[in-house]
């Protein structure tokens, strides 16, 4: 998202008249969600996608056309027989975007705010005025709310006043709603995934797992594999005896810990250290066996039951993977569902500990990491 942000700032400062267009609510089954985002100019020029097909074509042609009233306009669309049926989206879905012409330094401030919220990653919500009889204010007028309930930017004209409305903190993952004639897009804070181990199970994990928006910092011991080649696409990666570099780490709520390590010993030392801290996900690769021996082993040096009782172990959903690459994509599923789905977002059927996506590191197919 924040590619179109920097899109539509870079329009605003070169005076191009961006229009913005966006989802500000969904029923049923439509293309994209809540809080989508495209930015299109008067030369027809755009960033980002409202879905594609029909429906995008039509807000692109209803925006431009607008433009020159330049005043922001509502508009719904079912995805039935007239609207999507060449494009193979009859899915009986609802969308409402809203289109809105921009210009001048207050848009251009608080869309220069909101991209430097989406950069922190800590979490936000945007509360955008859909209704202005509800709302008092007018229709697109926006705040940006910071995950305390601190307003950080508005674009709301000449009124200073302040917005009356209790919103959930971005921080519990609520969904977006329409509350009090505004709609709420949350942005959630972005989940920092901790990778243990950078074999090729960690390695396959980390480029996939980047693709799903995870901030990815790779540890290991040994900088012939922890290094930039292999992992183009870490925010961060530190090289160090295990414990030690885990130790060293912050660990947050927003944490999650995967470890895949080259042995029984490493995996029991990282998760020594990463089951009793606040990470909201840690997960442990390995066989039925090799669990419970490093479970027993923790139990005997003091570890509470209810700390181990947290890991996800094994890891991976089942879907009978069988090559490095189908258990990282196992495993990076069912790390989305638990940030997308929270808790109970994943169920395991019987006989998962068994499943070739939980093989041990060691086990696994071999790739050029031993």
């Amino acid at each position: 998202m924040r590619d179109v942000v920097d899109w539509l700032i870079e329009a605003l400062e070169q005076d191009r008249g961006p229009i913005l267009c966006q989802v500000l609510e969904t029923k049923g089954s439509t293309p994209q969600k809540a809080g989508a985002l495209m930015i299109v100019d008067a030369q027809g020029a755009q960033a980002g996608t409202l879905g594609g097909g029909c429906v995008e074509n039509e807000v692109k042609l209803r925006a431009m056309r607008s433009a020159v009233e330049s005043r922001p306009a509502v508009h719904s669309f079912v995805l039935d027989h007239d609207y999507a049926w060449a494009d193979g989206l009859i899915c009986g879905g609802k969308m409402t975007i809203l289109t809105q012409t921009l210009a001048g330094p207050e848009p251009l401030a608080y869309f220069r705010a909101l991209s430097a919220a989406i950069g922190a990653a800590r979490g936000f919500t945007e509360a955008v005025a859909v209704d202005p009889i509800k709302a008092g204010f007018a229709l697109g007028d926006r705040f940006l709310v910071e995950a305390q309930g601190e307003i950080t930017a508005r674009l709301a004209g000449s009124s200073d006043r302040g917005l009356d409305l209790e919103i959930p903190s971005p921080l519990d993952r609520p969904k977006p709603a329409i509350k009090a004639g505004f709609a709420l897009l949350p942005s959630w804070p972005r989940i920092r995934l901790v990778i243990v181990g950078a074999g090729h199970v960690g390695q396959a994990v980390a480029a996939l797992a980047s693709q799903a928006d995870f901030d990815v910092c790779v540890v290991d011991d040994r900088r012939q594999y922890a290094n930039s080649e292999r992992f183009p696409a870490a925010k961060e990666i530190v090289v160090g005896p295990i414990a030690e570099t885990l130790s060293g780490l912050e660990i947050t709520p927003q944490t999650y810990a995967l470890i895949v390590t080259r042995g029984h010993g490493h995996d029991q030392e990282a998760l020594e250290i990463l089951a009793p801290t606040e990470a909201e996900y840690v997960g442990l690769i390995g066989s039925k066996r090799k669990i419970r021996l490093i479970f027993e082993n923790l139990l005997e040096q003091g570890i509470e039951r209810s700390v181990l009782d947290r890991v996800s172990a094994p890891v991976g959903l089942e879907i009978g993977s069988q090559t490095v690459p189908e258990i990282a994509i196992s495993i990076v599923a069912e790390l989305i569902a638990r940030r997308n789905l929270g808790h109970g977002g994943v169920s395991r059927r019987p006989g998962t500990h068994d499943r070739s996506a939980t093989r041990d590191e060691a086990s696994a197919p071999r790739a050029a990491v031993p």
